[in-house]
C-alpha cells in the first residue's frame, strides 16, 4: 500500500536524521524528515561562511512543516532565537538559501537602527520603486503611488505583482534593478535578499554592489565586527 510506504519511508529518515548539536552551538530538530539533502553538511557551509557574530540570535533551527507556511505562503521564518525551516527542499542550494535568508530577519531587532536609522537603504529602495511604478503605468499595469512608496509589506502590492504582473515577467522587468523579484516585496526584503546574496556568492559581489550600493555598504560594516562595533 503507498501509504504504508510512505510512512515507512519517513520512518527510515527519521531514524536516519538524529537532532545534533553544531560546531556553534545550534541545536537542530527534525519535526519532519527533509528528504534528499545532507543537512548537516549545508549547515556546516553556513557556519563556515557566515561571521560568528551574525550567529548569535539563533539557538535552534527546526525543520518541518508548520501552519505558518500555508498561512503566510512561506516556506520558512524567523522567530524568537530559532529559525523554523521547511523540510520540503529542491536541494542543497535551496536549504541554504532558506537557512540565511531567516538568519538575516534575526539581525533586524538588535542592528535595525544601524541598517534602517539613517534611511540611505530605505531611499535606495524607495527610489527603485519609483522606477517600477513608472514602468508599469507604461505597460498598463496601474496601481496607486501609494502603495508603490510605502516600503512596508503590503498584501494588495505582493497580490498586484503576484497576479496583476505575473513573477515571470516582473523577473525581466527588475533585472538591474533589484537582486530578485522578490527584493521589491518590502524594505526588510529587499534587505535580507541582499544580505542572502552576500552570503551565496561570497567572492562574486560585483552585481549585488552595482545594484545595491546603499545596502551593500551596510553589508560589508555587518559583515565586520570591528566595524559594527564603532
Amino acid at each position: 500500500m503507498l501509504k504504508d510506504y510512505i510512512f515507512q519511508k519517513q520512518t527510515r529518515l527519521m531514524e536516519q536524521q538524529a537532532d545534533f548539536y553544531t560546531s556553534t552551538g545550534l541545536h537542530v530538530f527534525f519535526k519532519d524528515p527533509v528528504e534528499n539533502v545532507d543537512v548537516e553538511k549545508v549547515i556546516a557551509s553556513v557556519e563556515a561562511r557566515l561571521p560568528e557574530h551574525l550567529l548569535e540570535e539563533i539557538e535552534m533551527i527546526i525543520f518541518g512543516w508548520f501552519d505558518e507556511f500555508e498561512e503566510r505562503s512561506i516556506n520558512a521564518f524567523y522567530d524568537s532565537g530559532t529559525l523554523y525551516i521547511s523540510n520540503i527542499q529542491d536541494d542543497s542550494a535551496d536549504l541554504y538559501d532558506d537557512i540565511v535568508h531567516e538568519i538575516s530577519h534575526s539581525l533586524e531587532e538588535p542592528h535595525g537602527y544601524f541598517l534602517y536609522g539613517d534611511k540611505h537603504v530605505e531611499n535606495e529602495f524607495l527610489k527603485k520603486r519609483k522606477y517600477l511604478y513608472d514602468m508599469f503605468w507604461k505597460m498598463g499595469f496601474k496601481a496607486p503611488l501609494s502603495v508603490f512608496m510605502n516600503s512596508e509589506y503590503n498584501e494588495e502590492f505582493d497580490m498586484f505583482l503576484y497576479e496583476k504582473v505575473g513573477y515571470d515577467k516582473l523577473s525581466t522587468m527588475v533585472s538591474g534593478v533589484f537582486i530578485t523579484p522578490y527584493a521589491a516585496t518590502s524594505l526588510r526584503e529587499y534587505y535580507a535578499t541582499g544580505f542572502t546574496e552576500f552570503y551565496t556568492h561570497p567572492d562574486e559581489h560585483g552585481f549585488l554592489q552595482k545594484v545595491s550600493p546603499e545596502l551593500y555598504k551596510k553589508l560589508i560594516t555587518l559583515h565586520n565586527p570591528e566595524k559594527l562595533d564603532n
